[in-house]
């Protein structure tokens, strides 16, 4: 329900109409795709599922440079935005409207190339197990998951107040350990303003570094990287502190 508040003009506020966010993809594709580039390489001819793809950015970029996309993700507002950003852009995407840990068995094909997952995704899962058996369903021998997110220190550790470099100070306040789930908007309730007091809410279940490494490995996955990633801004208050993490594993088994 909350997913599928008002998710279409949120991103039309925050990316511009389809139109003009596929006009801006189309001129530079590999940029859209530039967290995660340097680990999926040359994707022409590559079958990709992009799960809890949201708005579609990643997937249309990537069927632009000749990839055969598919996003799995649950909002019917999102496939919308999507597919209407997929025609204006002039490519095909395949769009499931689907909870990841329901999909059919037609979807479950073990052919795919890449898994890709990226940014404030896993704190919707209260159990990783059963999401790493989905990718290794998904995934051919020798195929990769890669898997970008928020670092654990900066979600479940970390408090940052202050919105400039100058006056931003960060308090460890959190409970790394903890496993509770908590209450908060929906991620993109910042792009409609004026709603937020009104919107169903989501729970995140944070998770810590080494939760994300054991569930994922649980299905038979070989974890081949994990690269932690500080804060790329220059903002000096931000240094030394793990923004985020890029880890990558191989359907080995």
């Amino acid at each position: 329900m909350a997913w599928n508040q008002s998710a279409y003009d949120a991103w039309v506020n925050r990316y511009g109409s389809p139109a003009e966010a596929a006009l801006k993809i189309k001129q530079n594709p590999e940029a859209r795709l530039k967290t995660f580039y340097k680990h999926i390489g040359d994707v022409k001819g590559k079958k990709i599922a992009n799960l809890l793809g949201s708005h579609g950015s990643k997937g249309v970029a990537m069927a632009l440079l000749g990839a055969d996309v598919t996003i799995v993700d649950i909002a019917s507002e999102n496939e919308r935005y999507a597919t209407d950003l997929a025609r204006e852009a002039g490519v095909n995407i395949n769009y499931i409207v689907s909870d990841v840990l329901e999909l059919p068995d037609s979807v479950l094909t073990a052919d795919y190339d890449l898994v890709i997952m990226e940014f404030g995704i896993l704190h919707y899962f209260i159990d990783l197990k059963p999401l790493s058996d989905t990718i290794a369903s998904m995934l051919r021998f020798g195929g990769r998951l890669i898997l970008q997110d928020f670092h654990p220190i900066t979600t479940k550790l970390i408090t940052s107040r202050g919105s400039t470099a100058k006056v931003r100070k960060h308090k460890v306040t959190g409970d790394y350990f903890d496993a509770s789930l908590e209450e908060t908007e929906v991620a993109y309730a910042k792009f409609i303003p004026g709603q937020t007091a009104v919107m169903e809410k989501v729970l995140h279940r944070k998770w810590t570094l080494g939760e994300i490494v054991t569930g994922i490995a649980s299905s038979g996955l070989v974890v081949k990287l994990l690269e932690e990633e500080p804060n790329k801004s220059s903002d000096v208050y931000d240094k030394g502190i793990p923004k985020s993490f890029t880890l990558v594993a191989e359907k080995l088994l």
